[in-house]
């Protein structure tokens, strides 16, 4: 039976919590596999809207195994309030894995990354300073602290000690919080280490053993492939591995353990933050489109910027994850538009021209979209349930699409709720398999 990794294939965004529940009804473990509660994964299930930031999107399936693996920075007090909200609206967390592995964020975290925002002033990132880069910068510095310390407080105390040490300058302005008295901060962990402790397991274990037997197994990424701090647009990118190759290393499994990788694009593109975006749009119908497809960030709450869909950085994303599949999500929020267009290259500031993703940052920082344009439609596609039921031109836009970027659909979405996309032979040939 196969894992299928499910990544963003954009500045994430595109809908990939709505694409892992789908999947997660037939699948036997969803493991996350890096990013933080920077994260905001959004389903619609009857009308119920449900904002997970932590917890993957498969946990709304009772009796699934829903798993926080290695590769994954949590705040203990984020989870733990994830998990009471989820149970107050009648949701069964009893799957919930966490790895022991993982590491986490600390109230100094969030300390510093406010601190280094504000020293950037216009440089900004544009970080959801909730401590995710000061957490993964620790864990690289062997500074870090893991979930299985909750466990111990002698070593969770010297380990808080010794991570503060180097931290001292830097957290200065902040030295009289009571967040940072050490016996304090402790004790806090070590409450919210009891209160996660009987969901702390090995989870590359649970995802060998699922593989083992034959279980159908989603690695759910966060955020998206051009925000991949080695891949994406740096410096503006998040402070972690977001391709698909990462759920090796963030949910402990070998290459030879992902099957299928789908990549999750909007029909359109958006970008929360500062950073480069060569399709962006600065008019009335960047407005309409961020009014139509809700683009306001589900864990700041931040209006999107808004463009035209690229396809040269698509492109580049299904090359740098491998993709077998592409998952097309908010067409219907482009219905009634005469025209639509896409970025099928870049025009540089001196006029040179660019068919593939550029390597140099301020080329990329520079450039603008060359676009094609696409005849639009009116009709209705909410109703759409396979790709002959929508109108001509939108079914050519999306051939257009697969086409370029050489990848074959897998989902399209055609409107916000959970039964409304439409799944072809790429979905049907893995669900059915796991059925």
């Amino acid at each position: 039976m196969p894992g299928v990794a499910i990544v963003g294939a954009q500045w994430g965004d595109e809908g990939k919590g709505k694409v892992v529940d789908l999947v997660a009804e037939r699948s036997d473990v969803v493991i996350r596999f890096q990013g933080g509660n920077n994260a905001g994964h959004t389903i619609v299930r009857r009308g119920d809207v449900f904002k997970l930031h932590l917890i993957p999107s498969g946990i709304l399936h009772a009796g699934r195994i829903c798993a926080i693996g290695n590769g994954v920075v949590v705040n203990p007090r984020v989870l733990t309030e994830e998990i009471d909200g989820l149970k107050r609206r009648g949701v069964d967390t009893s799957g919930l894995r966490i790895s022991a592995n993982a590491h986490l964020i600390m109230p100094y975290h969030l300390m510093l990354d406010h601190a280094g925002e504000a020293k950037l002033g216009k440089l900004e990132i544009g970080t959801t300073r909730r401590g995710i880069g000061p957490c993964y910068a620790d864990k690289a510095a062997r500074l870090g602290i893991r979930v299985q310390d909750l466990l111990d407080e002698s070593i969770l105390k010297k380990k808080i000690m010794t991570a503060l040490d180097p931290k001292q300058q830097s957290l200065r302005p902040y030295a009289k919080d009571p967040l940072l008295d050490l016996h304090a901060m402790t004790e806090d962990y070590r409450t919210l280490g009891h209160r996660l402790e009987p969901y702390i397991a090995d989870t590359s274990r649970i995802v060998w053993e699922t593989l083992d037997r034959d279980g159908l197994v989603v690695y759910e990424g966060a955020q998206g492939a051009l925000l991949d701090i080695d891949q994406g647009t740096y410096p503006f990118v998040t402070s972690s591995n977001c391709v698909a190759g990462a759920a090796c290393a963030g949910a402990g499994v070998g290459p030879k353990d992902i099957h299928e990788v789908w990549g999750v694009v909007k029909a359109y593109q958006t970008r929360v933050g500062s950073g480069p975006f060569p399709t962006e749009l600065h008019d009335e119908l960047a407005d309409t489109i961020r009014a139509r497809g809700g683009e306001y960030g589900t864990t700041t709450g931040r209006p999107r910027r808004c463009g035209w869909l690229d396809l040269v950085a698509l492109r580049y994303a299904a090359r740098i994850n491998g993709l077998t599949g592409l998952v097309v999500t908010k067409l219907d929020v482009l219905t009634g538009l005469d025209t639509v267009y896409v970025a099928t290259g870049y025009l540089g500031s001196e006029g040179a021209t660019f068919d593939e993703f550029p390597y140099h940052q301020s080329i990329v920082h520079k450039a603008r979209g060359e676009l094609t344009a696409l005849p639009g439609w009116d009709e209705d596609i909410t109703g759409a349930r396979s790709l002959d039921d929508l109108p001509d031109n939108a079914r050519r836009y999306l051939e257009y699409v697969s086409d370029f970027v050489g990848v074959p659909l897998a989902f399209v979405g055609v409107g916000p709720g959970r039964e409304e996309i439409i799944a072809t032979e790429v979905v049907e040939g893995l669900m059915g398999a796991a059925a």
